[in-house]
């Protein structure tokens, strides 16, 4: 009883601290409350976070804002067609001593940090892509048959523009599913650009303060893990998650029609965790079937693909999924 009140007063205590830092960073990222907790939903389960959106959206000031308020050291790579493995990772150099002797030397590339963003990651060949799968995965990189341990805590948050996509490589399906989250970065409304305007074009603007440190964020990272699940919520990511594979007796029919193929496991278990997130940035003990909803969006689309003649018709990954989600909650409501 005495572990269980001890938990509850960690999550608690966790929950005062991410709500103080989601209002420093929206005092500088104004009006995208939904990016700015996909993004520390991602942070919070370890992972890392795809961002689609038009430039001038403020993607870059989010990730500079971030890497300060969570007290992480920060990198920054503008993908371009021309960048090379070398140019993320690092490369050996030979050197000559004082006394003629010659060794090599390991210089670090700019992905030894513990926030990178990877700017238009889809402008890069796939060979320089490749480069950040281990990285991504492992948190460490091997480099000239020698193997080099990356930041602890290690996150991507890399970054797509949706709309200018020639001469852009598109990201293959084993490295996008290495991202927890696909966050869309919408355009503000009207209001909020106002606001946005008012903000940034002053003499002075809101400056962002650190409010964890990197040791802070590694334990909350472990004490979201211990967050209690319930057997309904455990179950309803499951229906969730097979619905959306056409092949599954369960699927229904417009994603046996329109789907060419569903998420894996590691969806579920982006699932099983973002959730959690959602509900401490709620300020709730335990996740509940609204943030599987909520999350079922950011976690799936990137991890399915419609086929040709779905996307001939015009049908949406997001609309379908949402209808996928409503339909299997409904079902499991009667039942």
């Amino acid at each position: 009883m005495a572990e269980a009140d001890e938990l509850l007063s960690q999550i608690d205590a966790l929950g005062d601290k991410l709500a103080q830092a989601r209002g420093s960073i929206t005092r500088r990222f104004i009006g995208q409350e939904r990016v700015v907790d996909l993004v520390l939903s991602s942070l919070l389960c370890g992972g890392h976070g795809l961002l689609i959106g038009l430039p001038g959206l403020g993607k870059t000031r989010l990730v500079e804002t971030l890497s300060t308020v969570m007290g992480l050291s920060g990198g920054r790579i503008q993908f371009t067609p021309d960048l090379m493995p070398a140019d993320i990772l690092g490369s050996e150099v030979l050197e000559t001593a004082a006394d003629g002797s010659r060794s090599f030397r390991f210089i670090r590339g700019p992905i030894f940090c513990q926030l990178l963003m990877a700017d238009e990651i889809n402008r890069a060949s796939p060979r320089t892509q490749s480069a950040l799968l281990q990285a991504m995965q492992e948190r460490s990189v091997t480099v000239a048959g020698a193997h080099h341990a990356l930041g602890v805590p290690f996150h991507v948050l890399a970054t797509q523009n949706p709309i200018e996509q020639e001469g852009t490589y598109p990201l293959p399906e084993a490295q996008l599913d290495r991202f927890l989250v696909q966050i869309d970065v919408p355009y503000p409304d009207r209001e909020t650009e106002r606001g946005i305007l008012l903000a940034t074009t002053g003499v002075s603007e809101e400056v962002a303060t650190a409010v964890f440190t990197a040791e802070e964020l590694l334990r909350a990272q472990t004490l979201l893990r211990r967050m209690p699940v319930g057997e309904a919520v455990v179950e309803l990511i499951l229906d969730v998650v097979r619905a959306c594979r056409p092949g599954d007796p369960s699927a229904p029919d417009s994603v046996r029609q329109s789907v060419g193929w569903g998420p894996g496991t590691r969806a579920a278990q982006a699932l099983m965790m973002t959730v959690r997130a959602r509900a401490l940035l709620d300020g709730r003990l335990a996740p509940s079937a609204e943030d599987v909803a909520w999350m079922a969006e950011p976690v799936l689309t990137h991890r399915m693909a419609l086929t040709f003649a779905a996307r001939a018709r015009g049908e949406s990954l997001p609309r379908l999924i949402g209808e996928t989600v409503e339909r299997v909650a409904r079902v499991e409501a009667a039942a």
